[in-house]
């Protein structure tokens, strides 16, 4: 399969916008954006049963491997991603992660939102490109 998968809004929000939503509701995005993501990528080209597919997929996207790859993409984050994930990272949240502590989980949100952020501002170019750096990172392993 192509790295260059993305997939964008009809009509992306204006950045102004995407900073008045809330960290969270940037993270839902985000979270179903890398999901979509990397099921693609695991799926095409492959005949594993949807279990396999299932475990491939986790390696990527959870709290653990999300918070990890945050920490690498971090110093690669322009100022405005910056503060959205610190916002995202510094919210209070109710729920966690099942296999993951509360830092990690925070992190995991963080990165989240700037996918989410990415997505929404129709920044598919560099979206794909945090995507693909966390995909063949954990594909790899």
């Amino acid at each position: 399969m192509n790295n260059n998968f993305a997939f964008s809004l009809e009509k992306p929000i204006p950045k102004e916008e995407a900073l008045t939503l809330h960290p969270m509701a940037l993270a839902f995005v985000g979270d179903a954006v890398q999901s979509l993501y990397t099921r693609t990528r695991v799926t095409v080209g492959n005949t594993s049963k949807t279990g396999a597919l299932h475990h491939e997929v986790i390696k990527v996207v959870s709290a653990i491997s999300q918070s990890a790859e945050a920490e690498k993409l971090l110093p690669l984050f322009d100022e405005t991603e910056q503060d959205i994930f610190r916002r995202a990272r510094n919210c209070k949240v109710q729920t966690s992660a099942k296999h993951a502590d509360k830092s990690e989980y925070r992190r995991a949100s963080g990165l989240e939102a700037v996918l989410g952020y990415l997505y929404l501002t129709g920044n598919t170019e560099r979206m794909n490109f945090f995507l693909a750096t966390c995909f063949e990172e954990k594909s790899s392993t």
